[in-house]
This record gives structure tokens, sequence and C-alpha cells, in this order.
């Protein structure tokens, strides 16, 4: 029993060692359904037709920004794929992240030095995964609660720290252009 807590079971963190993932700063986010299954519609002509559940994420991506005013949020593009979500989020300067607040480009929403808060073990809130973590739970209860029982996400997501303005422009080009480019995308999945 003791074997596991020698580190042989534990799936290590996709999340950046050392960075606070509740500080001011440009996130690339990409969330993928369980099994990248296609549940939000189709690709038609390089454009997203989103169905019913897919016209939920689009609207519950928006309510979190009304809901989580006191985080000084700004959405970036984004864009609802048939298996998958792509996201770019600004978490500015609040109440939850003065106390760790590393001297910042205010422009660019980027440090200017590096951020050495450890990351904290436990329940996570007012960051990055607290604000995935609520918009992934709004979906899936509209699913469940509207006869998509077969609805879930994959359980992790997958997170970019955007740390320049140019990488910012060429992700936000990206989720643009997805769409666009969904044949040659790596979620692209024929679904069977």
């Amino acid at each position: 029993m003791s074997e596991k807590y020698k580190n042989k079971y534990r799936i290590k963190s996709a999340r950046m060692p050392n960075w606070d993932y509740g500080s001011n700063g440009m996130y690339f986010i990409t969330i993928c359904t369980q099994n990248r299954e296609h549940l939000f519609g189709d690709v038609i002509g390089g454009k997203m037709q989103l169905n019913e559940i897919g016209k939920i994420v689009k609207i519950e991506w928006l309510k979190t920004f009304e809901l989580r005013i006191d985080m000084n949020l700004q959405m970036g593009e984004f864009v609802v794929m048939p298996n998958h979500f792509h996201a770019i989020i600004i978490i500015g300067n609040n109440e939850y992240n003065t106390e760790t607040q590393q001297r910042r480009d205010a422009m660019h929403c980027v440090s200017t030095q590096k951020n050495t808060t450890k990351n904290k073990f436990g329940p996570q809130s007012k960051n990055l995964a607290s604000i995935v973590r609520g918009f992934k739970s709004a979906v899936t209860t509209y699913a469940r609660k509207n006869g998509f029982t077969d609805f879930g996400w994959q359980s992790r997501f997958h997170d970019h720290i955007i740390r320049n303005e140019k990488s910012f422009h060429t992700i936000s080009q990206y989720i643009i252009n997805n769409p666009e480019n969904w044949n040659t995308d790596k979620f692209y999945k024929i679904e069977e």
C-alpha cells in the first residue's frame, strides 16, 4: 500500500511548476469532450455549425465573464469545435491575486519578473482551474438535465501561458482559423 505514495501511481501535473494560475496573465486553454466525441456540431464549408449542446457551450462561456466580475476577466478569441473548445482568457489584477502579484507589463498582461509563487495543493478557487471547472460543470449540468446523458468532458484541460503579444496574435489567429482548418486539426477525428 505504501508504494502508492512514492509517485508510482501519480499522474504528473500538466500545470507549469511555480506558476500561480490565479495571477494576472493571458492563458490559452483547450478542453476536449470525453473520447473526443463530436458532440457540439459539425464543420460545414469551413464554418462551425453548432447544435443545441454546442450553443450551450458558447452561452456558458459568455456567462463565465458575467459571473466572475470580481476576477477582472477579459475574453479573448474562442471557438467551439465538434469535439473541443479553444479560448484565450485574461485574468487581470484583482483582490485575490494582489498579494502575490509580480511587477507586470500592464499593456501586455505579462510578468516582467519570474513568478516564483508555488502552486497550492488542494481545493482551488479564483484561478484558471476554478474558471474551467465552473464552465465545464455548467455545461454538464445543462446536458444531463436536457437528455444528453452520454455527455462528458475529458477530465483534464490543456493550458498555455501566453507570454508576449506575438504569441497572443498567433494563437488568436489559430483559434479564428480553426474551423477552416478542421480537416488538418490534431483533434480531427472522423466519427464511426
